[in-house]
Formats: C-alpha cells, sequence, structure tokens
C-alpha cells in the first residue's frame, strides 16, 4: 500500500496540475459544447448566401488559345463579372473572354455585383471599402488580397468578401462564424492559424491533462476505504 507521504504527493500533484490546467479544460469543454450543438452550415454563413444561384451562359467566347498568354493555358475559369464573362487564366490574370482584352482588377461596382450573385436579395449593403493586408487573425486570413469587403446592415455584422484580382466571391463572415473561429482557437490551442493540431503548447496540455487524470485515478486508489479493507484482507 502507497503510505501517506507518498499519497500527500499525489494529492498535491493532482491538486497543482488541475489548477494549472483547469483554464484550458474548461474552454475545450466549451467549444466542445458549442461546436455540437451549432449547424456548421449556419457557421459557413448558408442562411445568408442564395444557394440557388446558378453561372449565366455566355455564347460566342473567344478561344484560350488566342489569349496571347505566353506560358500557354494551364488552368482557366469563366468568371461572370459585371454581365460580361472573363477567363481567369493560370491562377494570374483575367481576359475579357469575348475581345481577350486583360484585365487587372475588378471594380467596386462589379465587386457589388458579383456579390449579389451569392448573397440573398434582401440584405442591404451598408458600406464597401478596399482591404491590401490582414493580420494573422483577421477573419479573411489566408486568402487572395487585394479584396473588396461588402458590410450589410444585420444585426450579425454580415460581411461578404470578393478577391479584387480575380472577381471570386470569397467567403462569408458573421457574428456566430466569429465566435467559432475564436473557440476553435482556443480549441485547437494554435494562436497563429488556428489550424495546426501539432502546436508544442497542444501536445504539452494533452500530456498534462492525461497525468492529471491518471492522478486522479491512483488518488482514488490510494484514498479509497474499499482498497484499504481489500488490501488488509489480502494480507492475513
Amino acid at each position: 500500500m502507497v503510505n501517506r507521504h507518498t499519497a500527500l504527493k499525489i494529492r498535491k500533484t493532482h491538486r497543482y496540475l488541475g489548477l494549472f490546467l483547469g483554464i484550458q479544460f474548461l474552454f475545450w469543454t466549451i467549444s466542445g459544447l458549442y461546436f455540437s450543438w451549432t449547424d456548421i452550415d449556419e457557421i459557413h454563413g448558408d442562411q445568408f448566401k442564395n444557394l440557388e444561384y446558378q453561372p449565366k451562359t455566355f455564347n460566342n467566347l473567344i478561344s484560350p488559345s488566342k489569349l496571347g498568354t505566353s506560358a500557354g493555358v494551364n488552368t482557366i475559369e469563366l468568371r461572370d463579372i459585371g454581365n460580361t464573362p472573363y477567363y481567369w487564366v493560370n491562377n494570374k490574370l483575367l481576359y475579357n473572354a469575348i475581345d481577350g482584352s486583360p484585365k487587372n482588377s475588378i471594380t467596386k461596382d462589379e465587386a457589388l455585383y458579383i456579390a449579389k450573385n451569392y448573397m440573398k436579395s434582401d440584405l442591404v449593403v451598408e458600406s464597401v471599402e478596399e482591404i491590401t493586408e490582414t493580420g494573422k487573425h483577421h477573419e479573411y486570413r489566408e486568402k487572395l488580397l487585394p479584396a473588396y469587403v461588402i458590410s450589410y446592415k444585420t444585426d450579425d455584422a454580415l460581411k461578404a468578401y470578393v478577391s479584387v484580382k480575380d472577381g471570386k466571391f470569397q467567403t462569408v463572415r458573421h457574428r456566430s462564424w466569429r465566435w467559432f473561429d475564436f473557440l476553435w482557437m482556443t480549441h485547437t490551442m494554435d494562436y497563429e492559424g488556428r489550424d495546426n493540431f501539432n502546436t508544442i503548447v497542444l501536445r504539452a496540455f494533452s500530456l498534462l491533462g492525461l497525468i492529471t487524470v491518471l492522478s486522479g485515478f491512483l488518488l482514488w486508489y490510494t484514498s479509497s476505504p474499499t482498497i484499504r479493507k481489500i488490501n488488509k484482507k489480502n494480507k492475513k
């Protein structure tokens, strides 16, 4: 049987580990509850999107081989920008799909046109601004810049993002998504990019969490009257 001195050490270790890890355990629990009780489609903003939108069909388009790209055509996508078809070629440049002229960027009005196709028609635009850079914790991180931010008059602080260079509707952000993003950060403990499950901090806290649980089992074993009675009977 474990002596009293060892039992006190186990109890003290368990207590201080619990205090140290308690806040993170609370974040894991709260974030886990939030994830399990929320609809991921709502987090993605589907309730604000025009899910029935279908891209227009265009005729009499120029052949991609006539665009005059020196490197040839590796990838190509057709975009509807202001009711005009454009090719997005090699992930680098837009070309008018009718006359082949290049286009370096889209305008605010064109961004509004694109957003209107993808968002619900009853939404009212509050403002449009262009951003050229974002930080590691920005809601539009790791996406093509510059971009137009289209803000809507809603209680959800709704914003849509359209990239300036390729005229693509990028994403939607709103209050519930921001809460999800914050809690996801606390859950993964990746305070830089959110999605790295291999951080040293997460590994350390996971290991310490396991030690805390095991020390709890050991503490129960060393302090349980039932276990003591069983051990005394076995010694007789």
